[in-house]
């Protein structure tokens, strides 16, 4: 068998504030405190599920994320179903977050897949789709993929 090459590890992000980003993440993704510090000058948290190291958090920005430079232009999580995604849109509105567009959209015209396009408190651009049941959904961006301009 082959080398089945480099694979995602986790995800490291610079927040401005350890507690509400843990916060969020747990809420918003369902992932739990694997560790980190919250005492002195080196804040960090690492979350993840069922053992499994998914995000760190490190705690050492200032301002709202940048997304007019180069750099990361999204992160997309994947989950079962649309049913999946609603869940997460609840959850993003009971703790007073808005979508980027309105409610659940198709990935493009023509798409199955589709999801909920939304920022974390720091401004960095997140997503969750399912790959399939969004065929009725509307496309908010004619002409291009819907997670590649918002």
């Amino acid at each position: 068998m082959g080398n089945p090459g480099p694979q995602t590890g986790h995800v490291g992000l610079n927040v401005t504030d350890l507690t509400r980003s843990t916060a969020f993440y747990q809420r918003v993704l369902g992932l739990e405190e694997l560790g980190g510090q919250t005492n002195g000058d080196r804040k960090f948290a690492f979350l993840g599920r069922d053992g499994t190291l998914l995000f760190t958090l490190w705690q050492q920005s200032e301002g709202a994320f940048p997304t007019g430079l180069p750099g990361l232009h999204h992160l997309s999580f994947q989950v079962a179903d649309l049913e999946a995604v609603r869940q997460t849109e609840v959850a993003l509105r009971e703790i007073g977050v808005e979508p980027l567009y309105d409610g659940v959209v198709a990935h493009g015209e023509g798409a199955s897949s589709g999801g909920v396009f939304f920022t974390d408190p720091d401004g960095i651009r997140l997503e969750i789709f399912a790959p399939t049941g969004a065929e009725a959904a509307p496309v908010p961006t004619q002409g291009a993929p819907t997670c590649g301009f918002f």
